[in-house]
């Protein structure tokens, strides 16, 4: 069965409550956590060239720590985006509107 954006914002809802854990997730601290997040999985590429960033999920160990990285970082920012009430598919959109406007094609 598929996952939605919202099954995943209200498991995180859930899993902070039952942890008492709202009182520390402040935009400031979830930024912060998110960029650390960030950073973890920028070092996983750090040294790799491009041919070798391209092909990394081939490797099963990288692989196995690239999805968690990226889980992580998707999690933050979902939590993130809940606590100051951004609807994410709608600011990406709105975003992507934006850029065609900047960056014509052609």
């Amino acid at each position: 069965m598929p996952v939605t954006l919202d099954d995943l914002v209200q498991r995180l809802r859930d899993f902070a409550a039952a942890r008492d854990w709202e009182q520390f997730h402040t935009p400031k601290n979830l930024v912060m956590a998110l960029s650390g997040e960030v950073g973890e999985l920028t070092a996983l590429f750090q040294w790799l060239t491009p041919e070798e960033s391209a092909r990394a999920l081939e490797d099963p160990a990288l692989s196995a720590e690239v999805h968690d990285e990226l889980a992580d970082v998707t999690l933050y920012l979902l939590r993130l985006a809940d606590v100051l009430g951004v609807d994410l598919l709608t600011a990406a959109a709105a975003k992507i509107d934006r850029n065609e406007q900047r960056f014509p094609a052609g």
